[in-house]
């Protein structure tokens, strides 16, 4: 196999600008399914990874959905890579080599089928030690997050009015386009306030909608959605460092710098909660411990706390779709049920430590799938 390449160590930023039948070339441990979309939306026709797209922490499902896709995906070929080529080089895949102009310059592993099905089932007897390591790390940021994010938080004005409405928070994760196709009636009437969570501006923009407001350290959302005339609220470090500062201010949007803990996700709900939306709906939210080890967090302490805060305004993308549909009000009590959960937890944080350890222990597994 032989083509051009196009380099990029961070997948999400490397995927707006791929080419059709380029090779990407990524550093990227245990590739996301997201990641793993993102290079098969650009068309690529191999992805030379200089790091191990299978490491058997967790089950992973990046690397399957290249191969269900057809993408040639050469594994672990070291991060020299980088150094050796440029983008628009040509280069050829011959069996475990990479080659250019005449001469073996990386060799890697080629994942196949068998490799990707041997591999996961080593990466399922590993989730006991991952969840344990999982559920510490929440415990641990949790004691140190808890003040930051159950307080009352200060955040800019904003120019639409949140207060007695429907928003609806879109995330760039697994399923995003289906909640956003099961949405759409909900949209058309309601007519919600869109906001758009880093590259889940694209994905509105993408879907026909404007977002509104867009929340995030905007690493992952492409120029076009910055300048599409959304309110942007720049999510900064508890000490006030904001990443996206630079990139914003050379494109001169006016923007806000919100800092908080957390992802992203967690600041958005926070923002909509605290102007009084009476309905949030997140699309393509990150909800079990794969989501989070996936995004490359060692826990979830952050959202835990704002699910925690936020309470029974917060609703699944699909379930409101169910819901709107049906108009039936049986229909409403497994949702609402769901939506109490974080509430029976937070009741149980007045408890002795030892109650409240097994509730949130139970509450972590549950979400982990784990059961």
């Amino acid at each position: 196999m032989q083509g051009r390449v196009r380099l990029g160590k961070r997948t999400k930023e490397l995927a707006p600008f791929l080419q059709p039948q380029e090779i990407a070339i990524i550093s990227h441990q245990d590739l996301d399914a997201i990641g793993a979309t993102g290079l098969v939306d650009g068309g690529v026709s191999a992805v030379i990874n200089a790091q191990s797209s299978l490491t058997c922490r967790y089950p992973n499902l990046g690397p399957q959905l290249l191969v269900d896709h057809g993408v040639l995906l050469l594994d672990s070929v070291g991060e020299e890579i980088f150094d050796l080529l440029k983008d628009g080089d040509v280069v050829e895949i011959r069996g475990r080599r990479v080659i250019h102009e005449g001469r073996t310059i990386a060799v890697g592993t080629i994942v196949t089928p068998y490799r990707i099905e041997e591999r996961t089932r080593l990466a399922r007897l590993n989730l006991p030690q991952e969840l344990d390591r999982f559920v510490s790390n929440t415990l641990t940021y949790a004691a140190q997050e808890k003040q930051t994010i159950l307080a009352d938080m200060s955040f800019p004005r904003l120019r639409h009015e949140l207060a007695g409405k429907s928003v609806v928070v879109v995330v760039r994760g697994l399923g995003y386009r289906e909640d956003l196709q099961t949405l759409a009636p909900f949209i058309l009437e309601a007519k919600p306030i869109l906001l758009g969570v880093d590259g889940g501006a694209d994905a509105l923009l993408a879907s026909g909608y404007d977002p509104q407001i867009i929340v995030g350290d905007m690493d992952s959302v492409s120029d076009r959605a910055l300048l599409s005339g959304g309110q942007l609220l720049a999510h900064a470090y508890g000490d006030g460092h904001c990443p996206s500062a630079l990139r914003l201010d050379r494109l001169g949007v006016a923007y806000d710098v919100v800092s908080a803990p957390g992802t992203s996700e967690d600041l958005a709900l926070l923002v909509a909660h605290h102007y009084g939306a009476e309905l949030i709906v997140l699309v393509g939210s990150h909800s079990n411990m794969i989501d989070f080890l996936e995004k490359g967090r060692p826990g979830m302490a952050s959202t835990f706390l704002t699910r925690l805060k936020i309470g029974p305004i917060l609703l699944d993308a699909k379930k409101v779709s169910e819901l709107y549909q049906s108009g039936s009000s049986l229909s409403v009590l497994p949702v609402v049920f769901a939506a109490l959960i974080p509430i029976l937890v937070f009741v149980g944080l007045a408890s002795p430590w030892r109650q409240y350890f097994r509730l949130l222990w139970l509450q972590l597994r549950l979400i982990a799938g784990w059961l």
